[in-house]
């Protein structure tokens, strides 16, 4: 089975802003097993907090938003390779930074390993269009929110979707941020491409990495995006 796991930068880092390298390796470890199971995998990793420190940064000092985007992909690419590290051989050796690479790093069998490609793009969106290049069975999202909500989680009876179809996603989404480092979740590109390659695409909680597991396995875990009403049903 063709996967694409998108791996939240947020979860590769504590409150401190320290590097959770244990649970890089318990992902790593994940990720070996259910490609000794089978899988053929490729891993988008995102900026976390060091990018968003970063970007931060840059637009204090007056950096414009390209130059904060390209922060962003760069810190997003050495995130990645900390998981080319910890995975060793499993790993495709580099990081793959654009679709033609993917599509010959993918042949070889490894696991590839993405960050950013482009400016004014997230690593949602290029977890999306990898798994359309890629033709994937599954896109896995895993990020620090459980799933996807019928609004704002913070907001109270705020309402745990088990499935949600693109359109809904669409409007429970709207007017997030599209600056660079404020791509919440998903955003408009990444659902835009899912809802016309229709792509099955679970959004779930990352920071459990049994999660991870579950989800490689095809366990039920966070919400679905269904392409067809019905479903929702």
């Amino acid at each position: 089975m063709r996967t694409v796991l998108k791996l939240g930068g947020s979860l590769l880092y504590d409150e401190d802003g320290r590097i959770r390298v244990e649970r890089i390796r318990e992902y790593a470890d994940i990720i070996r097993g259910a490609v000794d199971s089978g899988n053929n995998i490729v891993t988008v990793v995102g900026g976390g907090r060091a990018a968003r420190e970063f970007i931060a940064a840059a637009r204090t000092l007056g950096g414009s938003e390209a130059l904060c985007d390209w922060l962003g992909i760069r810190l997003a690419r050495d995130n990645a390779e900390l998981l080319v590290a910890a995975l060793g051989d499993t790993a495709y050796p580099r990081v793959v930074e654009n679709l033609k690479q993917l599509g010959t790093a993918v042949l070889t069998g490894r696991v590839v390993l993405m960050g950013g490609l482009v400016p004014g793009q997230s690593t949602n969106a290029v977890a999306a269009m990898a798994a359309e290049t890629i033709n994937a069975d599954v896109l896995l999202n895993a990020t620090n929110v459980e799933g996807v909500y019928d609004r704002d989680p913070g907001e109270p009876g705020a309402r745990l979707l088990e499935r949600v179809t693109v359109d809904e996603l669409e409007s429970i989404l709207a007017g997030s941020g599209a600056r660079a480092g404020e791509y919440k979740l998903f955003d408009s590109v990444a659902i835009r491409i899912v809802g016309r390659s229709r792509i099955k695409t679970l959004i779930f909680d990352g920071r459990d990495p049994d999660n991870v597991r579950r989800a490689l396995a095809g366990e039920p875990v966070g919400s679905v995006i269904v392409h067809d009403t019905r479903q929702c049903q």
